[in-house]
């Protein structure tokens, strides 16, 4: 069963400085129907101006994983990290019993287009932690490469959940599949261009939740790039 979640139907809500477009229920946006799905509980697709950014706010028993797609954000936490996250990094933070940071695009020109994303902890109360890699998957296109994983296994950043996040990028007629263990879930979020999905069509900004199926068969209609979660 695949159930489409059209960009158009997501949240929106734009501040001075912010175009957010939400996926799930965050903030001043609610709907009962889109609260999460499994353990991701939140995709906010974010377009900062430049010069501008989220002042220091705190956060609390949420894995944390920032996906900048165009331009260069800076972080700074109060657990001593300071990092300015590309295109192609995968940011991990684990709030845990609690973390205080901050995201700026100190570019005068150009805005920073990213995607937040987060997920419910296995266990509240942990120690914060910070992890950031790049896995340059522009210069590897055609196939899936994981990012984040419990076990941390193959490189990809750790996350204290039963989760394997994917991403890959894919040209015009790409074709890649993915096989889901018997009661496992997955998400596709399509974060640009258009995609075949086990023969339904997807574009920038649409996702799909995916249950008692098999295979996941994606090609791509357009340049592409998506990320997948293998779910528990």
């Amino acid at each position: 069963m695949i159930k489409l979640r059209q960009s158009q139907q997501r949240g929106h809500a734009i501040h001075s400085w912010l175009d957010s477009y939400h996926t799930f229920s965050f903030a001043n946006y609610y709907n009962p129907e889109y609260m999460g799905f499994r353990a991701l509980r939140v995709i906010n697709e974010d377009k900062i101006i430049p010069s501008a950014g989220f002042d220091t706010h705190g956060h609390k028993d949420m894995e944390i994983i920032t996906y900048v797609l165009e331009g260069e954000l800076e972080h700074k936490d109060s657990i001593g990290n300071g990092s300015i996250i590309y295109p192609g990094d995968v940011q991990r933070m684990s709030a845990g019993t609690g973390i205080f940071h901050s995201e700026f695009n100190h570019s005068q020109t150009q805005p920073v287009h990213l995607l937040q994303i987060w997920l419910l902890p296995e266990t509240n109360g942990i120690s914060p932690s910070y992890e950031q890699d790049n896995f340059a998957i522009a210069k590897n296109p055609g196939k899936l490469h994981l990012l984040a994983a419990r076990d941390g296994r193959e490189g990809a950043v750790t996350v204290h959940q039963d989760v394997y996040l994917y991403g890959g990028i894919l040209g015009k007629r790409d074709r890649i599949s993915h096989i889901l263990e018997p009661q496992r879930h997955a998400w596709v979020q399509v974060a640009r261009g258009g995609i075949n999905l086990n023969g339904l069509s997807l574009n920038q900004g649409d996702g799909a939740a995916i249950s008692d199926e098999t295979n996941i068969v994606i090609q791509g209609t357009t340049d592409a790039e998506i990320l997948l979660f293998d779910l528990a």
